[in-house]
């Protein structure tokens, strides 16, 4: 299959897709797809950790977003969206605490919409070369967690109120956003230069 990795892609990714024909559509959508599952499954994995068990799926959102670039990242999360909108149980609390779109406008919305800001600014500057550079990178990833963090704060806080809000949402998840972020930023630049090897 030709690929056009030596023309130094603006996303790992895009180095692995077929320049034209029917092939690189359905390269996208299989990729666009198998993104969404990967959201889905890393929404359903606990790892234990302190202060409270974490999922992966701040992990799985920035190594979509770094190694995808911002269209297909964000086309991604969209997919993953839509199907939680249109009832599938894709969130992690699904469908213990509801499915649809009444979940989604529930006191998580914030996050998801995070999910959405975080993917398109670390895909930005991932295609411009943050994803090549783990300090870079990191930067990039601690600015999209902190904004995911935020999102969720601030739509909690008109369910809670701004201290709860902060004591529920946003401190006991602290330390294992950073972790993530950590993970994240130390693969995608291994990977960039496996793959260009």
């Amino acid at each position: 299959m030709a690929t056009n990795i030596a023309k130094s892609p603006v996303s790992l990714v895009e180095g692995l897709v077929p320049e034209k024909g029917i092939a690189r559509y359905a390269t996208y959508l299989w990729l666009a797809v198998t993104g969404s599952v990967l959201l889905w499954v890393s929404a359903k994995t606990q790892v234990p950790f302190f202060p409270v068990s974490m999922t992966l799926q701040t992990l799985a959102i920035m190594l979509i977003a770094a190694t995808c670039g911002f269209r297909l990242g964000l086309a991604i999360v969209g997919i993953y969206l839509i199907e939680g909108m249109l009832g599938l149980p894709v969130f992690s609390s699904t469908p213990e605490r509801g499915i649809g779109i009444i979940y989604m406008m529930g006191p998580t919305a914030g996050y998801l919409a995070g999910f959405v800001v975080a993917t398109g600014l670390v895909g930005w500057f991932a295609e411009r070369g943050a994803a090549n550079s783990m300090p870079k990178l990191f930067a990039v990833m601690f600015a999209g967690a902190a904004l995911i963090l935020l999102f969720g704060f601030v739509w909690l806080a008109t369910f809670l109120g701004p201290q709860a809000a902060f004591n529920i949402g946003v401190a006991p998840f602290m330390l294992g956003e950073l972790f993530k972020v950590i993970i994240a930023a130390m693969m995608v630049p291994a990977a960039t230069k496996l793959l260009k090897r």
